[in-house]
């Protein structure tokens, strides 16, 4: 049975769909395929990439088969891969086109091969994946799931249009359905839209997830009278058109599976915009596969309790139940409180994150930052588990600081680096890794991407390095990638319309457009890389990021991924559908 939450503040709400079970099981993750991808290095190599699972075996190692043309597939490594799962082809006939499959090798056997990944003849030198979509309006977001249950994920994505639109596809670009948002979406104000809205400000109201275990991905999405589904048939339940649902709709064929009223509580106000993650929880909601039923619902009424621009959904007690976090409180799994840090000082902010910033301490960590604090408070470090204020950074004059990102950017400190505008400090220590804090990188977005155990960062378009030996402005870091080098633009503004582990091994890909919008361009890395880790999203904390939007952040697993790091632990998890 699957289940979710919904909180419900000043005209807006936010559902938690939860996957329900006993603390000490297994949580139910995705049954994923290898993910293999290939993409071209240079002139005459070829990356090769494919995923290690969350319960593979400590000892598995892979070969890599290549077939080249119509010819037949031949074993292209020498001895078997033991190490990161990666392999560098530098012996294929690339005027012909090359197909790559893996297969896992255990106790000397291998297994049968993985699916397969074709990389055309003469492709282009790029490290990028191009998916062919329907020409169309302006994207904001992509989500990510297995909607056919090959072990692979395909994308649903928005289209910015009046009336609105979601459309759904295979991993190879093949259409499946498309659903009309309907005239409850044409008002698309970015603080107060229409009841059937998706995607503006900070609001969603769409997610993509295997609820019901089946290994097939379904649909979440906020709606109201007036969509029409992916097969054919349209939402009428009245003539009051604020009334809002919960719908649940089949991942296959974008049909309507079950649908819930949400709450009214604050419907003299007007509609509500939604904000829609999954985590695994007590139930609010459940999900049963045919009927959506409300168990409880949390009110924040004058509680003090500050909310931001995105939601984190992560466990922080080590219980095996995920807790719903924002940026000034935290509730329990079961839609009880677990702390305010409203009476500690903390206000609305846009930016927060919580990871194992310090390997040394007991749990997670969280850094948020301040828009216009009368204390005049920046930004703030804190235990996780309990909210309790570990520092603070003041400044001189009441401001919004808007940004706040954290990573392991600098290998002479241990654990993550956490940094604003006013310079790059050590999260664990509280000290500034370097003393002019002008010289800092953007606050934007982190991804894994060149191989090593120090994050990279993504900002308008550009994977960038930060040099930590020769620090410089950040209008002059050194670059790895732009996005118009490879005719690709950021679809919402500085925003991608998607980061995170997608295929090949654990480091991450973003998702952009070209400019007409009827492609995807997937960038994925072409460095090889020693470092072998699980794929992320069997990682459930980062998996839960996955499903989130709001003002887009990065993603965190729940173990310190970062210089001196230690092997993570197995995740406590099963493959739903098997």
């Amino acid at each position: 049975m699957k289940s979710f939450s919904l909180r419900a503040g000043l005209a807006a709400a936010a559902a938690f769909f939860a996957l329900v079970s006993a603390a000490t099981e297994p949580r139910p993750m995705e049954n994923l395929g290898r993910g293999v991808v290939a993409v071209r290095a240079n002139e005459t190599h070829v990356l090769v990439s494919w995923r290690l699972l969350g319960l593979d075996p400590d000892d598995i190692g892979f070969n890599v088969y290549r077939a080249t043309g119509d010819g037949s597939s031949k074993r292209i490594n020498s001895d078997v891969l033991t190490k990161g799962t990666n392999f560098l082809d530098s012996e294929a006939d690339l005027d012909d086109s090359n197909t790559y499959q893996v297969r896992s090798v255990v106790d000397g056997k291998e297994s049968k091969a993985s699916s397969k990944f074709t990389l055309p003849s003469s492709n282009t030198e790029e490290p990028a994946v191009r998916i062919p979509i329907k020409a169309g309006g302006q994207i904001k977001f992509v989500w990510v799931g297995d909607l056919d249950g090959d072990g692979e994920y395909d994308y649903v994505l928005d289209r910015q249009t009046s009336p609105q639109t979601l459309e759904a596809y295979r991993s190879d670009g093949t259409f499946l359905w498309e659903i009309n948002m309907g005239p409850n979406s044409e008002d698309q104000d970015n603080i107060e839209p229409s009841s059937a809205t998706i995607d503006v400000g900070h609001w969603d109201g769409v997610t993509v997830y295997d609820f019901d275990s089946d290994g097939y991905a379904e649909v979440a999405v906020r709606i109201a009278n007036g969509v029409t589904f992916g097969d054919g048939e349209t939402f009428d339940k009245g003539s009051d058109d604020n009334i809002q649902y919960v719908a649940i709709l089949d991942g296959k064929t974008g049909a309507l599976r079950s649908a819930a009223q949400i709450p009214d509580d604050y419907l003299s106000d007007g509609p509500m915009g939604a904000r829609f993650g999954v985590g695994y929880l007590d139930a609010a909601w459940t999900f049963d596969g045919s009927d959506v039923t409300m168990e409880w619902k949390w009110l924040r009424g004058d509680q003090d309790a500050p909310d931001g621009h995105n939601t984190r959904i992560i466990d922080v007690n080590g219980d095996g139940k995920g807790e719903v976090a924002e940026i000034g409180f935290m509730l329990n799994g079961d839609g009880s409180v677990r702390y305010l840090l409203g009476p500690e000082g903390i206000i609305h902010g846009d930016r927060f994150h919580i990871a194992k910033m310090d390997p040394s301490r007991d749990g997670l960590q969280g850094y948020g930052v301040q828009q216009r604090n009368p204390s005049k408070l920046y930004e703030y470090y804190y235990d996780a588990t309990d909210g309790t204020l570990l520092w603070e950074h003041f400044g001189d004059n009441v401001t919004d600081i808007g940004r706040g990102m954290v990573g392991d950017i600098d290998p002479r400190y241990d654990g993550m680096e956490v940094w604003s505008f006013s310079g790059i400090s050590n999260a664990p220590s509280d000290e500034l890794t370097e003393s002019d804090t002008e010289l800092a990188p953007w606050p934007h977005l982190g991804i894994w991407w060149d191989g090593d155990e120090l994050l990279e960062l993504f900002n308008d378009g550009r994977i960038e390095k930060w040099d930590w030996e020769n620090p410089t402005s950040s209008n002059d870091i050194p670059r790895l990638l732009k996005d118009s080098d490879y005719s690709a633009i950021t679809p919402s503004g500085r925003y991608p319309a998607f980061i995170g582990d997608i295929f090949g091994d654990w480091r991450e890909e973003v998702i952009l457009t070209n400019a007409d919008y009827s492609e995807l361009i997937i960038f994925t890395t072409d460095i090889p890389s020693d470092i072998r880790l699980y794929t992320l999203p069997h990682n459930p904390a980062y998996r839960n990021a996955m499903t989130l939007k709001g003002y887009m952040q990065s993603h965190h697993v729940d173990y310190f991924l970062g210089e001196g790091m230690k092997k993570p632990p197995k995740p406590n998890i099963r493959y739903a559908g098997i």
